[in-house]
């Protein structure tokens, strides 16, 4: 424990509740030559630290060791994981990130963080990972899953076009089959990369999380990251369009003045344009429908030069946005199948099935 962590809580109560000697003190006279970082960092199979503060993340990126974590971060041989906590806007500041990025050049991974309230009373992502998904990860198999060694990038959630400074067009997405892909795709080994739009979900985790607001936001962040990896699950539900000009202040109700037009511009066709690429990812579009599914989307599939596109019906009473449960047809090139109604986060682990063996079918080398 640091010093600061014993702030909050007192290294008695975490002996006490754990059964097992607490360390606070980087030169502890009991342990060997008073080196208990290198006992530590010798002992440990697997080093988290949670929560990772700011001001520890920016300690560790550049090697600074002046308490017994620093020292022993610096020590450890093992697989070093951080589930970072801090205030929305201390995580999305540029030096954080940079920070974040050197950690992860290092081969320390990443767990969250979430997005939800914080205990400054703001909202956004910052929030620690819930301990409950913290020890599910470190605790899950150390055989090689079906994408060992396989980067996958996915985009969920909606996005937001902005009308003037508080209103927007967006729809009724959750992120919530997204997410449920990049949780799978991690346990099946893979180094995922989520992008996500506006949610109000835990963050699983992934190698590299990357909040965007707008559909051309979430474009530049897909351009940007999709070079070197292998698949991508285009799962958002991204705007077809946007507002041509969004007002700089708020659009004032007209006295008198019954109708108002807003004219719209087409936001670009994320999927379409990854499939298109030289050297293309496997990719996996989404399809959601309210009428002729199966004829929209073929047609997608065909017209856009896709792999495989998972479509399901919207606009019923079951399933779909806003719900925790969905089904699937998924179709590909030579074939079909439908996934019947479950809980999302099992339908994400028989898409993912569907993903992996197609995948691995057209790249044998990568299955060998």
């Amino acid at each position: 424990m640091t010093q600061s962590a014993q702030q909050f809580v007192t290294p008695l109560t975490f002996q006490a509740l754990s059964g097992h000697p607490v360390h606070c003190q980087l030169l502890d006279h009991e342990q060997e030559q008073a080196m208990s970082h290198i006992h530590l960092a010798r002992w440990a199979d697997c080093l988290i630290i949670a929560p990772a503060t700011a001001n520890r993340l920016a300690k560790m990126a550049h090697g600074i060791a002046d308490d017994l974590l620093s020292t022993l971060y610096l020590a450890a041989e093992c697989q070093v994981w951080v589930a970072p906590a801090m205030n929305q806007a201390m995580w999305h500041k540029p030096v954080t990130q940079h920070n974040i990025s050197l950690l992860q050049q290092h081969g320390v991974k990443l767990i969250g963080p979430a997005r939800g309230e914080q205990a400054c009373g703001e909202t956004g992502f910052g929030r620690m990972s819930e301990p409950t998904d913290i020890c599910r990860l470190l605790l899950q198999t150390d055989q090689p899953g079906p994408l060992q060694g396989v980067r996958v990038l996915i985009t969920a959630g909606p996005t937001r076009e902005p009308l003037d400074p508080v209103r927007f067009i967006s729809n009724r997405s959750s992120g919530k089959m997204g997410y449920a892909l990049a949780a799978a795709a991690t346990r099946a080994g893979a180094e995922v990369t989520l992008i996500s739009g506006p949610v109000n979900l835990p963050t699983p985790p992934v190698h590299k999380l990357l909040p965007v607001e707008t559909a051309l936001n979430m474009y530049d962040a897909v351009m940007t990251e999709v070079a070197g990896h292998d698949i991508y699950i285009g799962c958002a539900a991204v705007a077809d369009y946007r507002p041509a000009q969004p007002e700089a202040r708020k659009i004032k109700k007209s006295a008198g003045k019954a109708d108002s037009t807003i004219t719209l511009a087409k936001n670009p066709d994320i999927v379409a344009t990854v499939a298109s690429l030289p050297d293309k990812p496997f990719t996996v579009g989404f399809a959601a429908e309210t009428h002729d599914l199966e004829h929209y989307a073929q047609g997608k599939l065909r017209d856009k030069h896709l792999d495989m596109i998972a479509a399901n019906q919207v606009g019923s009473s079951e399933g779909g946005f806003d719900s925790d449960r969905n089904a699937l047809q998924v179709f590909w090139p030579t074939g079909s199948q439908t996934l019947t109604m479950t809980g999302k986060s099992e339908l994400a682990e028989q898409l993912l099935h569907l993903i992996t063996e197609k995948y691995h079918e057209k790249n044998p080398t990568e299955a060998a």
